[in-house]
Formats: structure tokens, C-alpha cells, sequence
């Protein structure tokens, strides 16, 4: 069933001239952090997207000073060793990827301010990812312990290259919007205040152009990540599997716990003998 822009709890509509169609993710008070049910609308809006045949172009941001920092991780701990919530998590990760990848109309990100985990999805999934100078972003699954499942694996090798994607997705390391444009993860980086008249201007330049020729542009671009898919499938099933184990639990506690994980799988290294 499509839903209505009415059903969505977490995420704020905004139809402009031309065909725009702001989408903001709304849980301030959160970093736009998101449960389980902002993850089942970060798939399905692009399914109501597909369907309203007013909409030519989508600009997404978020509300606050934060696109979407990550899942919320006090909910994810519930799921730790149980299969049906990790599966349907699982699902969901790929439903926001491949519903955002198969939309044929043109999704621009305006990414203001932190992104993580399935917000990073979003702002990096966007045809035209468009960042502020000074928003950081992160993959950050490999400091909770699991693979990274959400996007990246597909996606970053595509956009910066094998060297500078295993860099920042095996460290875990934060990028400001500066080095995101610098590396290629990114279409374009800015002053915060420009962000959104450069997003809404490049939304009403795409909405007044040839719809046909832009999508099947789009489609066909989009070959070049669908060719990619089973990295992404494989990715999710690992992460999947991660949670099933002690690092998982390890990481996701230290981190709500606002400390240093000690991960059973790499215990502290011994010194080693001295020699006379």
C-alpha cells in the first residue's frame, strides 16, 4: 500500500513551484536520529514520491542542526541477538537504497549538518548531494562492532575510489563537507547559508527541463551502482550477522554508555619480553 504524505510521522512536506517537493526529516530534538519507524518512511517516501505525479524533483535536508545522525541506537540494543528485528532492519536498509535508486525522478540532498548510518544513506544515495562546509559526516558501523551495511560499500568505491573508501569506511573516521567534496563522495560543498538556495535553485533547473530525457538519464546512470548490488546485499547480511555477536553488543553499550569499546574479539595485545 502507497502511503499518504499525511501518514508520515517523522517526515514534513513542503510542495513548491515547478514540481519541488522539499522533504524534511524531523526529529530535532534527536539529531533526526532514527527509530525503527523513520526508518520504514526513509524507504517508503520514495515509493509516495513515484506515485504523485505532481512532484518532478525532491530536495531532502533535515530540521535542526543535523540531516539525520544515524539509527538510534538505545532502540537497537533491544535487538541485539534476535533475528526478526535485525532481518527487518536488514529490509529496511535496502528498501531506503534501492527505492531511492529506482525512483527515476531527480533527488537532490541538502546536507546541513551531521549524517550517519540510514541518514547518510539518504544524503549520499540523493542524485546531487549537495553539504555544508562544516556538517560532518561518518560511516560509523565498524566503531559498534558491525559491517558496514547501510549503503557505503556499493556506493563510496563508485564515488571516491577503492583507497579513500576503505580508508574512511574501516577507520570509521569522521569527514567534514569540505574533504567529502574533496575525495568525490560528494556533488558540491558550501557555506551553510547557501546550501538550500543552491538546492531549491538546481531543483527548479531540473524540474523545468525535459522530464524524459532527465530520468532515463537517471536510469541509466543508476546502472553503474545496480551493477554493484550484490556488494550491497552481501554488506547488509554481514551486519545482519554482526549483531548476532559479542563485538555488537560490546559496541553498541560503550557507545550509549559514552565510552571506549573493548572488543572481546581484540583483546589488549600483551607487551612484549624484554631482552637483556
Amino acid at each position: 500500500m502507497i502511503l499518504k504524505y499525511e501518514d508520515f510521522q517523522f517526515l514534513l512536506f513542503e510542495h513548491r513551484a515547478n514540481g519541488v517537493l522539499v522533504v524534511t526529516i524531523n526529529r530535532p530534538e534527536k539529531l533526526n536520529a532514527a527509530n525503527d519507524r523513520m526508518l520504514f518512511e526513509y524507504a517508503e517516501v520514495w515509493n509516495t514520491v513515484k506515485h504523485d505525479a505532481a512532484t518532478r524533483v525532491v530536495v531532502i535536508t533535515g530540521a535542526g542542526r543535523a540531516f539525520s545522525a544515524g539509527g538510534d541506537l538505545n532502540g537497537d540494543l533491544a535487538k541485539l541477538g534476535h533475528v526478526e528485528p535485525i532481518v527487518q532492519m536488514g529490509e529496511n536498509a535496502l528498501n531506503i537504497v534501492y527505492n531511492m535508486i529506482h525512483l527515476d525522478k531527480v533527488i537532490i540532498s541538502a546536507i546541513n549538518g551531521p549524517a550517519a548510518g540510514a541518514g547518510l544513506a539518504l544524503a549520499l544515495t540523493a542524485d546531487i548531494s549537495l553539504i555544508a562546509e562544516d556538517a560532518k559526516i561518518t560511516d560509523a558501523h565498524s566503531k559498534i562492532g558491525v559491517a558496514s551495511g547501510d549503503h557505503a560499500l556499493m556506493l563510496w568505491p563508485l564515488f571516491c575510489g577503492l583507497p579513500k573508501a576503505k580508508l574512511y569506511l574501516l577507520t570509521a573516521n569522521q569527514l567534514d563537507g569540505r574533504e567529502a567534496e574533496r575525495i568525490g563522495l560528494v556533488s558540491e560543498c558550501m557555506p551553510r547559508d547557501a546550501l538550500m538556495p543552491r538546492a531549491l535553485a538546481l531543483a527548479d533547473q531540473l524540474a523545468l527541463g525535459p522530464q524524459r530525457a532527465i530520468r532515463w538519464t537517471k536510469r541509466c546512470l543508476n546502472h553503474w551502482v545496480r551493477q554493484a548490488a550484490p556488494i550491497f546485499d552481501l554488506s547488509v547480511a554481514y551486519e545482519g550477522l554482526n549483531f548476532m555477536e559479542p563485538d555488537a553488543s560490546e559496541g553498541l553499550h560503550a557507545f550509549v554508555e559514552k565510552r571506549a569499546p573493548r572488543f572481546p574479539s581484540a583483546p589488549p595485545v600483551p607487551p612484549a619480553p624484554t631482552v637483556d
